[in-house]
């Protein structure tokens, strides 16, 4: 099982972005997805979660009302649209997912490699 992430880059103050994060393998059902990020000195922190249905979400209170978070199941993938980013947004971006793989009853806990979002003018 892999989770690969794409869509980081460079924005200017206030332009938008969008990060997406697709997992691949022998998977059988994928549960709670979600998006992290770490910047330089600091702790990974929280962005957003979906559970499964995509029917309810969470935000870090940082990222509110800029952020959404959305999946398609259908092809294994979330999504994170960032509009009015902000230089403090600035980051490594990870997705995670709690999946089952084929064969198996266990929850596994999976991260994607990180894409770089840099905010700057």
């Amino acid at each position: 099982v892999q989770l690969q992430a794409s869509g980081g880059g460079l924005v200017q103050p206030g332009g938008s972005l969008s990060v997406s994060c697709g997992a691949s393998g022998s998977i059988s059902s994928i549960n709670h997805m979600g998006w992290y990020r770490q910047a330089p000195g600091k702790q990974r922190e929280l962005v957003a979660t979906i559970t499964s249905g995509g029917g309810s979400t969470m935000y870090a209170d940082s990222v509110k009302g800029r952020f959404t978070i959305s999946r398609d199941n259908a092809e294994n993938t979330v999504y994170l649209q960032m509009n009015s980013l902000k230089p403090e947004d600035t980051a490594i971006y990870y997705c995670n997912a709690y999946l089952k793989e084929y064969g198996s009853m266990r929850l596994a806990h999976y991260w994607g490699q990180g894409t770089q979002v840099t905010v700057s003018s």
